[in-house]
This record gives structure tokens, sequence and C-alpha cells, in this order.
């Protein structure tokens, strides 16, 4: 973003373009909501902190062993974390 001062909008005005001013932030700019010309509120985007664009970001880094979910398993975390069962 350069150093330009946020767009401003009334409350009416930003209630009427809604998803005009989503759209702007969602490309970087800052949007500031005033009520009788003085700002009460700032639209600004979010940074993620971490992208995942789909289900399984794990797939192929994990590694399941065959007694991942046994009694013996279950008991031991279970122990590990001062639980009785």
């Amino acid at each position: 973003m350069s150093g330009n001062a946020a767009e401003q909008f009334n409350i009416h005005e930003a209630k009427t373009n809604l998803s005009r001013i989503i759209d702007r932030v969602e490309h970087g700019e800052e949007i500031v909501i005033s009520r009788a010309g003085h700002p009460v509120a700032k639209v600004v985007p979010l940074v993620r902190r971490v992208d995942r664009t789909a289900g399984g970001s794990l797939r192929g880094r994990l590694v399941l062993t065959p007694d991942w979910d046994s009694e013996q398993t279950n008991a031991a975390i279970a122990d590990d974390f001062g639980m009785t069962r």
C-alpha cells in the first residue's frame, strides 16, 4: 500500500457499497468509516498466518503407525497427561 491516506465513507455510503469496499480491501486498501464526519472504524485487509488452500495440508508428512489408536497407546498418552483410565 502506498503512503496515501485511507479513503473515507460515511456509514450510509458504507452500507450501500459494502461489497465494493470489501473488494478494495481485499486488494490491499484501507477504508475508514465515519459518522458525522468523525472516523469511527477502519476496514483493513486480514493477513493470514497460514495459507491453506485445501484440506490435507499434512498429507505425506504425517505417518500413523498401525497401533496409533490402540488401548496401550491411549493408556500411555493418558499416563503422560496424568490421567487415569
